[in-house]
């Protein structure tokens, strides 16, 4: 707590002082700046003589001269301490930039996730379409060296087979060399002793 009481306390001194720097400087270089002009007045004659009067006028300028270029390089500094110390002080502006940095990246990525996905959806489709052309193409030009080995290998079985079923009838079939079919001759039984009997 003491900390925190001491702090607005600093700053307030600081700014004091810088209100303080800021007055005085300008009050010097406004001083100084009087006085050059009134330097350069011409004055009745005196008992210095206007040669030395002249080269401690000459003198008096430079000095007043290197005065307000002395209290413009404090403004300058004074202006940069003031800059420094709002960045570290002012953190209500520092948190609304942050803020305002965050809003802006969030739409960026926004925008760029809305056209990822829709580049995403035009390739997808783009695909599915040459997918459909590739297989439509394919499948109506392809032979049967192209077809897949289990596919081939069942075309065959089912080739195989039905040579062997046509083969079979042909092999059944009388040759047309042959001639008319002739009847098989019965057979007839020795042991029921019908049959004609030899003759000694």
């Amino acid at each position: 707590m003491a900390q925190q009481r001491a702090l607005p306390q600093s700053k307030e001194t600081l700014l004091q002082s810088y209100n303080k720097r800021l007055k005085d400087d300008i009050k010097s270089m406004m001083d100084n700046f009087t006085e050059i002009i009134k330097t350069a007045k011409i004055e009745d004659e005196t008992q210095v003589s206007r040669a030395t009067q002249g080269e401690q006028d000459n003198y008096e300028m430079d000095v007043r001269a290197s005065n307000i270029v002395r209290a413009g390089e404090s403004l300058m500094k004074l202006v940069s301490d003031l800059k420094q110390f709002l960045i570290l002080n002012d953190f209500p502006s520092v948190n609304e930039a942050i803020d305002q940095r965050n809003q802006q990246l969030r739409a960026l990525q926004e925008e760029c996730d809305r056209k990822l996905t829709a580049l995403r959806d035009e390739v997808s489709i783009d695909l599915y379409e040459l997918e459909e052309e590739y297989y439509s193409s394919s499948s109506s030009l392809r032979e049967a060296n192209d077809l897949p080995l289990c596919e081939a290998y069942w075309r065959l079985d089912l080739d195989t087979d039905g040579a062997d079923g046509l083969a079979a009838p042909l092999r059944a079939s009388p040759e047309p060399s042959a001639g008319p079919l002739q009847p098989a001759a019965p057979a007839h039984s020795h042991a029921s002793g019908s049959g004609p009997t030899e003759h000694a």
